[in-house]
Order: structure tokens, then C-alpha cells, then sequence
């Protein structure tokens, strides 16, 4: 994933814990412990802009002083059924939009997150986002919804399947107090219980689902 910003920059926002949490996964209960434990704890500086884990999985920061290149590999991967549904590809795929996003628009403010789960089609969830969004794979999209909060969907059919099946939608927002994101949270709440079965909707205050 490139992104608009230099190598120092984009290297701090993947390593240091404050800023991991204004783009990294989705507001829960235990999303500082999570980080701490996934990119502090765990993960092993294996050389400059480069960490690892004890899987094989390394992500890797390259660049310049003004555009910086965020890498993730993993090993594992069968290379003889690429389309295979893999969570922690398709979750690094969404994360790294975030990453993007956070890093390219740079908003103003706190991080608040909604994270919605149900099952539905992606063609469904795309249109609860307000339309089409840009693909990042077979399985992920992403948009800029119409009152400018990021729109992340992802789900375990393709996108474009009519197969309906387990869908997540991750709405990040930037500065809002506690009135604006309770209404953006009750506006997303509806929205969603239109086009899923089986709804959840998570925040800051919400255990893990």
C-alpha cells in the first residue's frame, strides 16, 4: 500500500501505540491490549522499517522523505487455490486502508470506530455505504461516505457474489463528540439492520464479538 507520506512518518504510525490506534482494527473493550500485545509485545525489529513475527509474517516499510511503501507478507499461503478465503489476508487488506487513509488525509482528531457484522451480500453492504466502492481485492472495498467518514467492507464472498454471507463493515471517524457519534452510530445501527441478518454493531465500550 503507498501512501502520501515519508518513510519516518509511515514507520511511527505501524510502531508506535498512540497513533496504531488511529487507524489499526476497530474501537472495542480491548483494542489498546490487542495492539500492545500484536505490535510491542510479539513483534521483532528484524532490521531498519522491517518487523516480524514468530509466524513469518513481517511488514516492511520502504520510501523516501515524501511517499512511503507499507508492505505486509505472510507465509502459509496456497498458491494452488489463491482464491481460498483467508482471514488475516483479507483483515491486513482492510487494515491497510485505514492506514492509508490516515496517512493521506491525515483528520483531524480521535479516532472513533463502528464495527457492524451480519450476514448479507456484498452488493448489499456496499449499497448501505452508499454505493460502489473501490476494490482492494476480490473480497474488500473501501469509500468516503457522504458525511466524509471512511467506509471499509469486507466480507467472506466476494464482493460481487449474490451469495449472501458473513459481511463486516468498519466506519471510521475522526473528532467527533459524543452527540455527533452517537448519531452517526444510530444512522449506521438502521442502516444496517435493513441489508444484514443477524446484526451486531460494536464500539469502544462493546466486548470483542
Amino acid at each position: 500500500m503507498t501512501v502520501a507520506a515519508g518513510r519516518d512518518r509511515a514507520w511511527a504510525a505501524v510502531t508506535r501505540p498512540e497513533l496504531l490506534r488511529q487507524w489499526f482494527g476497530w474501537d472495542y473493550d480491548e483494542l489498546d491490549v490487542e495492539i500492545q500485545h500484536i505490535f510491542v509485545n510479539e513483534a521483532t525489529v528484524q532490521a531498519p522499517e522491517r518487523m516480524g513475527w514468530a509466524d513469518g509474517s513481517c511488514l516492511a516499510v520502504t520510501g523516501d522523505d515524501t511517499r512511503a511503501t507499507v508492505r505486509v507478507a505472510r507465509e502459509g499461503r496456497q498458491a494452488g487455490d489463491p482464491d481460498r478465503y483467508d482471514a488475516i489476508e483479507e483483515g491486513w487488506r482492510s487494515f491497510l486502508v485505514q492506514l492509508r487513509y490516515y496517512l493521506d488525509e491525515r483528520p483531524a482528531g480521535q479516532r472513533r470506530t463502528l464495527y457492524l457484522t451480519g450476514t448479507t451480500t456484498g452488493r448489499r453492504a456496499l449499497k448501505a455505504a452508499g454505493g460502489d466502492g473501490t476494490p482492494v481485492g476480490r473480497r474488500v472495498a473501501w469509500r468516503v461516505d457522504a458525511d466524509g467518514h471512511l467506509v471499509v467492507v469486507a466480507g467472506q464472498e466476494p464482493l460481487d457474489s449474490p451469495e449472501t454471507g458473513p459481511v463486516e463493515v468498519t466506519v471510521s471517524t475522526y473528532g467527533l463528540d459524543d452527540s455527533a457519534f452517537d448519531l452517526v452510530r444510530k444512522r449506521w445501527t438502521e442502516r444496517w439492520c435493513r441489508v444484514a441478518r443477524d446484526t451486531r454493531v460494536t464500539t469502544a465500550d462493546t466486548p470483542a464479538p
